[in-house]
């Protein structure tokens, strides 16, 4: 009986993140975005950088974190598994010109993150705490201007991120750590859970200024040394990279032939695969993000919006990049290979001695771990807008015993209850940006008319 049910939830996430209800919408929505904003992410992305990462900080505005530490906090739960394991996936299935695919998902998802950011900020609340509270619950429920649907939306979207928050962004990352560091350095599954699970309390129970503290230096270091060594895997391959562009671009519009253990792929699975692993990549659309953005010090929510878009920016067009080409330059898709020991097979091959697998194996569990703090925040700030300020500390620590949990057992139904919730997250978000396109439109012409930025 239980059996079967997995088997059914797995199906309903199959048919949820399937290729006729949410990835179609997630990308149309991306589309209609960037035709009403009128292409912000591209006229505006080289400011939008010097903001996150140069400026950093607005001072003298109201919130809690900088520019620059909601900008890592949000990466820290986007910047995953997904840059490593999805990529791979993503290729070994669709074949080369997934990446393709995978850049145009990240490029229309820049919108929809943007749009994300500018409702979040502008419809946020000071909490009972004194905190700033925002994301897609409070511009579902403020926003639309027929208040029922919008308070059932706003419910329906933390209810599925509260669910989903313990799987994609809990057990799923602790057991894919400890399952690598078993593998790679022998280290017991309940130990790895045990560190994790301490050292994600150390930061999670401090709460947002903690989290943003902690991030604003852990995630620049984690992406630049995964970077690092895609890039020494890459200068070891010079020769091949323009061939490896060759073969993306290619097999983006007539698909990849067999060759090597490569079963071959058409230009529909190059589609299908590289749009969903993008997706699930830069989470744009889910609204997750948001709810990081509006603790941001800002007094102008196209500001922070701004800044928000490069996490798509960063995560997709750059760490997927680098991962591709580095599994395209050293072959590794030709040989049969999926998920997380493709991309260990390509470093392994790229680098000299033992270095490719420990480097691969090393930033899985750092990425990981930035993904169970991000998404803690999400977590907590759903649960609080459903019940209350006093549901906080208990889920804060039921948050950290899961780790420990999801490190030592195998919990197929949670994952793909999870999974499930992860999607539905989605769809009143994506209403939410419908019918308040407008209103993101209209703030973006107001500001940059204002300001002349």
């Amino acid at each position: 009986m239980f059996e079967e049910l997995t088997e059914l939830v797995k199906k309903i996430g199959d048919f949820v993140w399937g290729p006729y209800l949410l990835i179609p919408l997630l990308l149309l929505t991306g589309v209609f975005l960037t035709i009403r904003l009128r292409g912000i992410q591209f006229t505006k992305l080289w400011h939008a950088l010097w903001l996150g990462l140069i400026v950093r900080r607005e001072k003298g505005a109201e919130g809690d974190i900088s520019h620059f530490q909601a900008l890592m906090t949000a990466l820290a739960a986007t910047v995953g598994t997904g840059n490593i394991v999805g990529v791979a996936t993503a290729m070994a299935v669709g074949g080369p010109g997934a990446l393709f695919w995978m850049w145009i998902t990240g490029l229309v998802g820049m919108a929809t993150k943007y749009s994300e950011a500018v409702l979040s900020v502008k419809y946020r609340v000071v909490d009972e705490r004194g905190e700033q509270a925002g994301g897609p619950m409070y511009y579902l429920s403020q926003g639309i201007r027929w208040p029922l649907l919008g308070k059932v939306l706003g419910v329906l979207f933390a209810l599925f991120a509260a669910v989903a928050a313990f799987g994609i962004g809990n057990m799923v990352q602790s057991n894919s750590v400890a399952a690598a560091l078993e593998e790679s350095f022998g280290m017991k599954v309940w130990v790895s859970g045990l560190i994790l699970a301490v050292a994600a309390g150390a930061v999670i129970l401090g709460g947002i200024k903690s989290i943003g503290r902690f991030t604003g230096v852990f995630v620049p270091f984690m992406i630049l040394a995964y970077m690092a060594g895609a890039s020494l895997v890459l200068l070891l391959n010079l020769d091949r990279i323009p061939e490896a562009f060759g073969l993306i671009f290619r097999g983006a519009f007539s698909g990849t032939a067999a060759a090597g253990g490569f079963i071959g792929a058409a230009a529909a699975q190059a589609i299908r695969f590289g749009v969903a692993r993008g997706i699930f990549s830069n989470e744009s659309g889910l609204g997750s993000a948001g709810i990081a953005a509006a603790a941001a010090q800002t007094r102008e929510p196209v500001r922070q919006a701004m800044v928000s878009m490069t996490q798509t920016f960063i995560d997709t067009l750059v760490v997927c990049t680098f991962t591709g080409l580095a599994i395209l330059v050293t072959g590794g898709w030709q040989e049969g290979l999926n998920g997380a020991p493709l991309t260990q097979f390509a470093f392994s091959t790229g680098l000299p001695g033992e270095w490719g697998d420990v480097i691969v194996t090393l930033c899985l569990t750092m990425f990981a771990f930035s993904t169970m703090l991000g998404w803690s925040y999400y977590g907590e700030k759903s649960i609080e807008y459903l019940v209350g300020e006093r549901a906080i500390t208990p889920y804060r620590v039921l948050f950290v015993l899961a780790i420990f949990f999801g490190a030592i057992r195998s919990l197929d139904f949670v994952w793909s209850i999870s999974d499930v919730m992860n999607g539905l997250m989605a769809l009143p978000n994506l209403i939410g940006l419908l019918l308040l396109s407008g209103v993101i439109a209209r703030e973006t012409r107001d500001y940059f008319l204002r300001t002349g930025d």
